[in-house]
């Protein structure tokens, strides 16, 4: 277990939050849930077949587990999800059917405060898990954008905060313009704030540095530098930048030597989905580094989407940051 997990697991454990889990009919999501509850890690909501999830061979003492097709309060939240959602077109029936959908369950339990946060996507795509959280959480106050970043953490690495890093938007947005990047750029700044502590030195990635190039994916990048250092003056933000400019002391120096964030860069912002997903996968299959992700930003509660290929104890990470968050936003 890496350091940075470590650090996640025991400020989770300090202040216990209460998350969702929708996927209790995964293998992989009753396994991790065990390893959380043994730990005292958070307090579980398992939803899924009762009677089946009763019947498998983990011990889940303490954890609430809900079929939401025979539930007590599946009226009641569904009465709570019409009124949300009236105005755009829904009826109180088709707000009963919905409750049949663990997920729409799950985030109902979420905006009602039976729950502080939710973790699924091992069995649903990403699209189905942030759905309802777009139509029933919505964005955050202030926030343009939902984006997803992974926390990176290399092993034997100089660069970053000792080999942690923040890929961003590395599970979401495609092709954002220039404004979306620039606002991934800020709440990927926040994120790295409430996990790792420390400050934020964000690199706006190109193929380009200072002006190497002349084209329309390099002047994307420095229109959204410019427009993020327009909303936050005093954050540490530079670009554009090449990814070895960014990172490597001698190569920054070289490349951007008036830059402040030139050899120092802890928090990565590619131009698009294609560059963020393909440079998280080398950096965890070639340099053998943990990858925690994708990890949400900007929903109003924190709602995470796991990969479909994860692991129990990928899931064991991604619930202990889903704590971390909702500890951050009670702040």
């Amino acid at each position: 277990m890496s350091t940075f997990l470590d650090s996640i697991l025991t400020r989770a454990k300090a202040d216990r939050q209460t998350i969702v889990l929708p996927e209790g009919d995964d293998i992989r999501t009753l396994e991790a849930a065990e390893k959380i509850l043994a730990e005292g890690i958070a307090d579980l909501v398992i939803l899924g077949d009762a009677a089946g999830i009763a019947a498998s061979p983990y011990r889940l003492d303490g954890a609430r587990i809900i079929d939401p097709r025979t539930a007590e309060d599946r009226e009641n939240l569904a009465e709570a999800l019409y009124g949300l959602r009236k105005d755009k077109g829904l009826e109180r029936d088709a707000a009963l059917a919905l409750m049949d959908d663990v997920l729409y369950y799950g985030v109902m339990l979420v905006k009602t405060g039976a729950a502080d946060g939710m973790v699924a996507g091992a069995c649903h795509s990403t699209g189905d898990v942030l759905r309802p959280c777009l139509q029933i959480l919505k964005t955050a106050p202030g926030i343009k954008l939902v984006s997803a970043f992974f926390v990176m953490v290399v092993p034997d690495c100089a660069y970053g905060e000792n080999g942690i890093f923040i890929f961003a938007d590395s599970g979401l947005e495609v092709q954002p313009d220039a404004e979306r990047l620039a606002h991934i750029a800020l709440s990927s700044a926040g994120s790295w704030k409430t996990l790792v502590g420390t400050e934020p030195v964000v690199a706006m990635l190109s193929h380009s540095s200072y002006g190497s190039a002349k084209n329309d994916d390099a002047n994307k990048v420095i229109e959204a530098t410019a427009i993020a250092k327009g909303l936050a003056p005093g954050l540490a933000l530079d670009g554009e930048l090449q990814l070895d400019a960014a990172i490597v002391g001698s190569v920054g120096a070289a490349k951007a030597p008036d830059s402040p964030v030139a050899g120092k860069a802890n928090v990565l912002v590619f131009p698009d989905l294609d560059a963020g997903n393909i440079g998280y996968k080398l950096t965890q299959r070639l340099a053998k580094a943990d990858a925690y992700g994708p990890i949400t930003q900007g929903i109003a509660a924190p709602v995470n989407d796991l990969s479909r290929g994860c692991t129990a104890d990928d899931i064991v990470g991604v619930i202990g940051i889903t704590c971390v968050q909702a500890i951050a936003q009670e702040g």
